[in-house]
């Protein structure tokens, strides 16, 4: 019987694998981080060594008040600054008070200090940086975020966290960044637990604007729960689950192979994967399109494109060795003589 099941389940794979390759890009076509069509010019301008494409898209997103945007492109430009620093160079000395080099300098100065041994001694120099950078627009989040992100690696109290969570969100009180840096810090791994993490994320989701991203914090939760080592508190599937649902209505709400909630989409097929609901997480490939991205494959490989594709390959496989085969349609039967006999067409 276990042989049967095997030479079933290799049969299912063998036929059904190519089908549904339907809706997914091929490998080559597939981006990691692909920037959008504002980012880019920017990225290559500043290859070039060039900082005015970069210094007028952040000053456009900060008269616009496209705090999200603002967010995801400093964000973006301080790692490119941190292996070609030329550019950025060159743009400090031009306009050492622009506010948006101060929020890039801020950024790029915690990347830093975030990654060396030392980081809570070497944050703490951080913290005049982006006190300047928050100065620069009094009605900007987003050195908030970077503000938030700094009281997380600095052994903040909670005390000390609530007060930048609450002039964060006094500017933008849906900016996702900052929720996200706030579930940071609230999550098991750092200074909270889980029903904490799972709280503060249900709250913000239900309160959350129609279309946010904000609706994707408890998808967020469950993979800083399902990513944990050696935990001991048990989260109910459920609530795993509704997580997951949540972050897949939102993802419809959003057209196939949107680069905006590239990460969200990303984000939820691994959780996906892990709560094995292998159909959901084809779907969701599908609508990622071309558009990997870094996190969250990162956290499980030094080469996240690569993980990205060996995960896409395998989803397939599990979803085509779950699908049944598709029975011919039986021929017509024929009527019997009244002998019992199948009838011929003579025998009228």
């Amino acid at each position: 019987m276990a042989l049967l099941r095997a030479f079933v389940r290799t049969a299912r794979m063998a036929r059904n694998t190519s089908r549904l390759a339907a809706g997914l890009p091929g490998d080559d076509e597939v981006l990691l981080d692909a920037a959008d069509e504002r980012l880019a010019p920017a990225l290559v301008a500043a290859g070039q060594g060039e900082y005015e494409p970069a210094a007028k898209l952040l000053a456009t997103t900060r008269e616009a008040a496209e705090w999200e945007n603002r967010d995801r492109y400093a964000t973006r430009l301080a790692a490119f600054a941190r292996s070609r620093p030329e550019w950025f160079a060159l743009w400090r000395y031009a306009a050492p008070h622009d506010p948006d080099a101060l929020l890039i300098k801020a950024e790029l100065a915690m990347c830093r200090g975030w990654e060396s041994p030392a980081r809570a001694e070497l944050l703490r120099q951080v913290a005049p940086l982006i006190a300047t950078a928050a100065e620069g627009d009094p009605r900007d989040p987003v050195p908030w975020r970077i503000a938030l992100d700094h009281a997380r690696g600095t052994n903040a109290s909670h005390t000390e966290f609530e007060e930048l969570w609450a002039q964060a969100v006094r500017r933008s009180p849906h900016h996702y960044g900052c929720h996200v840096s706030a579930l940071q810090y609230l999550s098991a791994a750092w200074y909270g637990s889980h029903r904490e993490c799972f709280d503060f994320a249900e709250r913000a989701a239900q309160d959350a604007l129609p279309g946010s991203l904000v609706q994707a914090l408890p998808v967020r939760a469950a993979f800083a729960y399902l990513t944990e080592e050696g935990g001991r508190s048990t989260v109910p599937r459920d609530r795993l689950d509704a997580a997951a649902d949540l972050a897949i209505a939102l993802s419809q709400e959003y057209a196939p192979a949107d680069p905006w909630p590239a990460q969200v989409r990303n984000l939820l097929t691994y959780v996906l994967v892990r709560l094995e609901r292998w159909e959901d997480a084809l779907a969701q490939l599908r609508r990622i399109g071309p558009y990997a991205t870094s996190f969250p494959w990162d956290r499980i490989s030094d080469d996240p494109l690569g993980q990205f594709l060996e995960l896409r390959d395998g989803v397939r496989l599990e979803v085509a060795a779950r699908t049944p085969f598709k029975l011919r349609s039986a021929a017509p039967a024929r009527p019997l003589s009244d002998h019992g006999e199948p009838a011929h067409p003579g025998d009228h």
